[in-house]
């Protein structure tokens, strides 16, 4: 089963419109997961939170979402209802999403801040085979022991002060391998990330 993954999309529908396009028609993915940030910085928030409400797709709050004062009530309404993690399973793999680090959609998870043995303990604390984050606009993927840890980056393409990977990523399972995939590179091949 192939699982996209999505992450701060800002407010670029055009970003996000691509991504979904991709992970339907080229990877045939199976479901499509968020990791927050829907609106923030960018030019269309309102759009991006029909459309991800129009797919039904399973996502958490952002630090971003909070703060959302352009939205209709019925958008400004469905962030409110977003939690602060999400849970589920998938092929027998158990997959646990927030927003930044779990319990705190406002600090990243960086690779170079975080050991093997810390992804172990928050992987067996939270019962949970994949933990998806987002938050840091930085791709990461880092396989320990009791599972994997995956950030696919920030989605959005528009220029803003703030970087972005404009990437998004699909997850294979049950056997946790992960591909990472740039939006504005075609034709689409996964890039090279360090396991």
């Amino acid at each position: 089963m192939d699982v996209g993954i999505i992450s701060d999309v800002h407010g670029d529908i055009a970003a996000l419109e691509a991504a979904l396009d991709r992970l339907e028609r080229v990877h045939q993915v199976h479901q499509v997961l968020c990791a927050g940030d829907l609106v923030g910085r960018g030019p269309e928030p309102d759009s991006v939170v029909q459309r991800i409400r129009e797919q039904h797709i399973p996502t958490v709050r952002g630090n971003h979402d909070e703060w959302s004062h352009t939205l209709s009530p019925e958008n400004k309404a469905y962030l409110r209802t977003l939690p602060l993690e999400w849970r589920g399973q998938f092929e027998g793999v158990r997959v646990f999403m927030c927003h930044g680090k779990p319990g705190n959609n406002l600090w990243g998870l960086y690779r170079d801040h975080v050991s093997s043995t810390l992804l172990n303990m928050m992987l067996s604390s939270l019962n949970v085979d994949v933990l998806i984050t987002g938050h840091t606009h930085v791709p990461m993927f880092m396989r320990v022991n009791q599972g994997c840890v995956i950030n696919p980056g920030s989605l959005y393409t528009f220029e803003n002060v703030r970087s972005t990977s404009h990437t998004y990523g699909v997850l294979h399972l049950p056997e946790m391998r992960f591909d990472l995939y740039d939006l504005q590179i075609q034709p689409v091949e996964p890039l090279q990330l360090k396991a």
